[in-house]
């Protein structure tokens, strides 16, 4: 395998300071801070609010600002490794612990009734039936993954910030709609059985770790890095990922409520 060097271009693209930093993470702020406004409205009324959801979407909220701020990171800028560290959190934890928090029950729940149907319409609709599917979205989680390190893409991140901060959303919204469409616990119409989940979930956990001993190996890969950061970013992808899916497994194991048919029904509707 040849050795591979890094650019001269690198640090530059994912270094991020001043108003890079601050803008997202006053976003964050923002979010965290509407979030507790509504679950504290819903906690006084009678069906009240989960302190469990509250604390799940603060989680959210506070790994994506782990992510976004490079002071916090514990790879020097530029590293290889500090880059998997931010996809793991902003693509795989981060979205998680917000799909948990079930943002769009606490939107219904607070919202007139008339929003509230025009939200329902929404997720009703054939191209958020599409884009919300577990297919669709493990495509999008995997394709983008293969974009970036088979082809010049992650060369072009770390000489653009624009491309890099859109990656980052790529990142986000896949992995969100990913948990979503497996485990979340807000509305989703048409959602496929926890079987058929569990089947697409086992694929993309195959998927990642192909991808993972892909850039342990360096086979095919375009990311002009040092042997020993891709190496580390490959070990990071594999085992850190799996417990990332291991997390959204058991996540949908536990909202799985298995239909019952009573015997006696049964035996009875056969009867009639």
């Amino acid at each position: 395998m040849k050795p591979l060097h890094d650019t001269a271009t690198h640090t530059g693209g994912h270094a991020g300071d001043g108003v890079e930093t601050i803008l997202p993470l006053a976003v964050l702020v923002l979010l965290a801070a509407g979030y507790l406004v509504l679950a504290a409205r819903r906690r006084k009324e009678p069906l009240g609010w989960s302190s469990w959801r509250t604390a799940s979407f603060l989680t959210g909220t506070g790994l994506l600002a782990l992510a976004l701020t490079p002071a916090l990171s514990p790879f020097p800028a530029g590293d290889f490794r500090g880059h998997m560290y931010q996809h793991l959190l902003i693509g795989m934890y981060a979205p998680l612990a917000l799909v948990l928090s079930a943002p769009v029950t606490l939107a219904l729940r607070s919202l007139p009734r008339r929003h509230g149907r025009i939200i329902g319409r929404a997720l009703r609709s054939p191209p958020i039936r599409v884009l919300a599917h577990p297919v669709t979205a493990l495509i999008l989680n995997l394709g983008g993954l293969t974009l970036l390190y088979f082809t010049p893409l992650y060369t072009l991140t770390t000489q653009s910030q624009t491309l890099h901060h859109l990656v980052h959303l790529h990142f986000l919204a896949a992995g969100y709609l990913f948990a979503y469409a497996i485990a979340g616990p807000d509305p989703a119409p048409h959602r496929p059985t926890v079987p058929a989940r569990l089947v697409i979930l086992g694929v993309a956990i195959a998927g990642h770790a192909v991808l993972a001993q892909l850039l342990y190996a360096g086979l095919f890969i375009r990311v002009p890095v040092p042997v020993a950061e891709l190496r580390g970013a490959g070990d990071m992808m594999y085992y850190t990922g799996d417990i990332a899916e291991l997390l959204l497994a058991l996540a949908l194991i536990t909202t799985w409520r298995p239909q019952r048919i009573d015997a006696r029904t049964h035996g009875a509707a056969q009867h009639t």
